[in-house]
């Protein structure tokens, strides 16, 4: 049983959030009280999760959002303090991944598209929501990183790159940010059952044999799992929790 939490009166905002980790940490954040933002570029995907909230009684806002892009996410961020008038968490989960490729063969075009979205996302995410929480003087951000930023992977460099740069980024804004009142960390997932990881298996760029042989808690982990440790990092639980990369990978790097 996951631990519960009193967000009543606050406000989350959640990118990548109509699927796998992105609607689990939002609908984890909207079951303990907070009012949501779900940001996604897959709109007709965003629409089903903001639906399927909406029904079950919580307050939602979904709006489609290209992270890649500065000026969506400065939307995404001011439609969440136009309809709230604040902004108290934010879950920074917008990621994608890229076929194994040779760090000799790997195109500019892959490099680029995959640190436009996984790293210069997640800042361009912080940048805003700073914009809003600094004047404010509390709010707690997490991004997701990855067990890809702790350790390297053959065939994965772009990949790995950009979610190293996540720890990076995320530990010099929590050094930045921890006096004004906002506290900044980040999470690194290891294989957990989501859309992205199902099209690896369904590929062929992942067997679940690796996977499970990789992992010493003997399975891959749930989009759930990753929400628990990501709305913990949100409550005052982790009040004195700053600048982290918090491993949740059934013990991968602790190998």
């Amino acid at each position: 049983m996951n631990p519960t939490y009193d967000f009543q009166g606050q406000v989350a905002l959640v990118t990548g959030a109509s699927m796998g980790m992105g609607l689990a940490a939002a609908t984890g954040f909207a079951e303990n009280g907070a009012s949501v933002v779900l940001g996604d570029v897959n709109e007709e995907a965003l629409k089903d999760a903001t639906a399927r909230l909406t029904e079950q009684g919580y307050d939602v806002l979904g709006v489609r959002c290209d992270v890649s892009d500065e000026g969506q996410v400065a939307r995404l961020v001011n439609a969440a303090v136009e309809r709230y008038g604040r902004l108290d968490m934010a879950f920074n989960n917008a990621g994608i991944m890229a076929p194994a490729t040779d760090a000799a063969e790997e195109s500019l075009e892959q490099f680029e598209r995959i640190n436009a979205v996984n790293l210069r996302g997640v800042w361009a995410s912080i940048k805003h929501e700073l914009r809003v929480m600094g004047p404010q003087g509390s709010g707690a951000i997490v991004n997701n990183s990855s067990l890809g930023g702790l350790v390297g992977n053959p065939g994965r460099a772009a990949y790995h790159a950009s979610k190293h740069g996540v720890i990076g980024l995320t530990g010099s804004v929590a050094l930045e940010y921890a006096a004004r009142g906002v506290r900044v960390n980040a999470v690194c997932p290891g294989t957990i059952v989501t859309p992205m990881v199902q099209g690896m298996l369904d590929n062929g760029d992942l067997t679940e044999a690796d996977a499970v042989a990789a992992t010493p808690i003997g399975r891959m982990g749930t989009a759930e799992e990753v929400a628990a440790a990501v709305l913990w990092l949100c409550s005052p639980g982790a009040s004195f929790v700053v600048g982290v990369a918090l491993p949740v990978d059934g013990g991968y790097v602790a190998r």
